[in-house]
């Protein structure tokens, strides 16, 4: 399915610690993929306010939905070291039942690949068992992640 979509961050609920011993690093896909309002940036362009591979220029007065975001990689444990965006070229947050999935437009097969392909069809699976689902965004087509057939 290919259709123009917004992929906005929800305002953050309170987010669960960062992992230990992960960080950001050059990581800036939090300042390219989503579209954010309070920043009037589109989705798939650069923040006006990142230095690609260094961050934010405005960190200390950067908006609320900047301030309390963190994606998967940063919060979920259980996330093998090829899901850290630098590597996986995508960026994976949750939002109540809904897992996103925000894959860099200059990577736009990466998610169809091993092992990214079998662990977005779990996800699903495991996501629907509990009323949720993944959506994935690929510059402006969505697809919405079948669960596997196992």
């Amino acid at each position: 399915m290919t259709r123009a979509c917004t992929h906005t961050p929800a305002p953050a609920t309170p987010q669960p610690a960062s992992v230990e011993g992960r960080a950001c690093r050059t990581c800036t896909l939090c300042c390219r993929l989503p579209d954010i309002d309070a920043l009037d940036k589109p989705a798939n362009a650069w923040c006006r306010h990142c230095t690609a591979g260094h961050g934010c220029a405005i960190y200390p007065e950067r908006p609320t939905l900047c301030r309390d975001f963190l994606c998967a990689w940063m919060t979920r444990p259980d996330l093998e070291p090829e899901w850290d965006p630098l590597v996986a070229k995508m960026m994976v947050y949750e939002q109540g039942p809904q897992t996103t999935v925000l894959v860099d437009p200059d990577h736009p097969a990466i998610w169809r690949e091993a092992p990214y392909a079998a662990m977005l069809e779990r996800w699903a699976t495991e996501a629907e068992a509990k009323g949720g689902y993944v959506i994935l965004f690929v510059g402006d087509a969505v697809f919405k992640i079948a669960p596997s057939a196992r």
